[in-house]
Parts: C-alpha cells; sequence; structure tokens
C-alpha cells in the first residue's frame, strides 16, 4: 500500500496512543503500585520501568512485570490492575501532549481519524472521554478488544473503512515494523517512548505534524 505520489496525500491517520498522543505512564504505574500495596507485595514500579514497555502485547508485557507469577496469576492481576487504571485515567487523566487537543478537530476536518494500540482493552475509550476527542474519532481498535496484533487490527481498519492511502503514526519500531506488515507507510514521531530507523517522515512535536499534514 505504500505510495510515492508526493502530489496525492493521505486520505485517513492512523494514530498509536501511548508515546503518540499522550504519557499516561505515571498514571499506569499509579495502578500497578497500589495493586501491589493492597495485596501486600513487596514489587515496586518506577515509570522508567514501564516506559520501556509501552507498545508491547499483553503476554509478553506480563511475562516481563510479573515473572514470578503463574499464567493464571497474572491474568488475574492484570484484570485488577486495569480497572484501577481506567478508575485513575477518569479521575487524573495523563499528559497529552501540546497540540494534540489544538489540531485533532483541525485534522478531523481534512481526513478520516483513528486509533490503533496494544493497550487492554477499553483504554482507548478512557483516554478519549479525558481528551474530549471521542466526537473526532472515526473508530479504534486495541489488542485487548481482539489479542490482533497490532499490524491485523490496522489493516481491519484499512479494510473495514475502505481506506486507500492511510498512514499510521507511532513512536517506536516495533510501531514501524507493525506498519509495514499493515503495508501502511510509517510516520515516527519523536518524542514518544522509543526510537526507530525507517519511516516514510519524523516530526519532533504533534504541531509539527499536524501543521505538515493540513497544508499537504
Amino acid at each position: 500500500m505504500n505510495y510515492k505520489d508526493e502530489h496525492t496525500g493521505p486520505d485517513a491517520l492512523i494514530f498509536d496512543m501511548d508515546g503518540t498522543l499522550w504519557d499516561a505512564v505515571e498514571t499506569y504505574t499509579l495502578a500497578w503500585n497500589e495493586y501491589f500495596k493492597k495485596h501486600g507485595l513487596t514489587t515496586f514500579l518506577t515509570k522508567a520501568d514501564l516506559d520501556s514497555l509501552m507498545g508491547l502485547e499483553e503476554e509478553k508485557f506480563l511475562e516481563i512485570v510479573l515473572p514470578d507469577f503463574t499464567h493464571e496469576d497474572r491474568k488475574s492481576c492484570y484484570k485488577a490492575v486495569i480497572q484501577l487504571q481506567y478508575d485513575l485515567i477518569d479521575e487524573i487523566g495523563g499528559d497529552i501532549y501540546a497540540g494534540v487537543q489544538k489540531y485533532l478537530p483541525l485534522l478531523h476536518k481534512k481526513y478520516q481519524l483513528f486509533i490503533v494500540s496494544n493497550c487492554p482493552k477499553d483504554t482507548i475509550h478512557h483516554f478519549m472521554k479525558f481528551a474530549e476527542i471521542e466526537h473526532l474519532i472515526t473508530s479504534s481498535l486495541s489488542h485487548g478488544q481482539n489479542y490482533k496484533p497490532k499490524h491485523e487490527n490496522i489493516s481491519s481498519l484499512v479494510t473495514n473503512y475502505n481506506l486507500k492511502k492511510p498512514l499510521y503514526i507511532g513512536d517506536t519500531q516495533g510501531d514501524m515494523i507493525q506498519s509495514e506488515k499493515a503495508e501502511v507507510p510509517f510516520v515516527f514521531m519523536t518524542y514518544g517512548f522509543g526510537t526507530c530507523d525507517t519511516f516514510e517522515k519524523s516530526f519532533d512535536d504533534f504541531e509539527a505534524f499536524a501543521l505538515y499534514y493540513l497544508n499537504h
């Protein structure tokens, strides 16, 4: 699906969430530590611990965070932590990157907007509600909804909405790999959680990204 005609722009923008639209890792970390404390566990996580794990699918993420837990115990623990995260997002949210709330409404006038993330089932919903952008997003898919890899969820949106020239916008090498598998051009946001060495374009802040695609 890669297209090289510089005179023909995209028809849709598909965003990653964490590291691309906001940073809520402090909130996620708080939920984990509240769970550990409530259950008398000595485990303690820092934001830096989770920063490096953003974007991983659930199984791999839990293997790293809860290495001494059985598979069943990981699932049980994570279910409780996720609910704590939802409650905390509704209460305190996260750090929405500068320019996101200002420019998404303008981008919405020109493009269909989507979100695809490896987050739990309803995190995108809680994020959109906190950011007050629900009306701007055509659709979204998360790994927690169907446990499919990100490239399959990107491809699903492309098929379901008959997208001809979408872009995927993310912040890690993993995002690039998944975008490549979906045969969708990748735009790299350098301010997020990762690095990347291959991309169609890169931007150091959301405003620069938005202004470029509003004018092309």
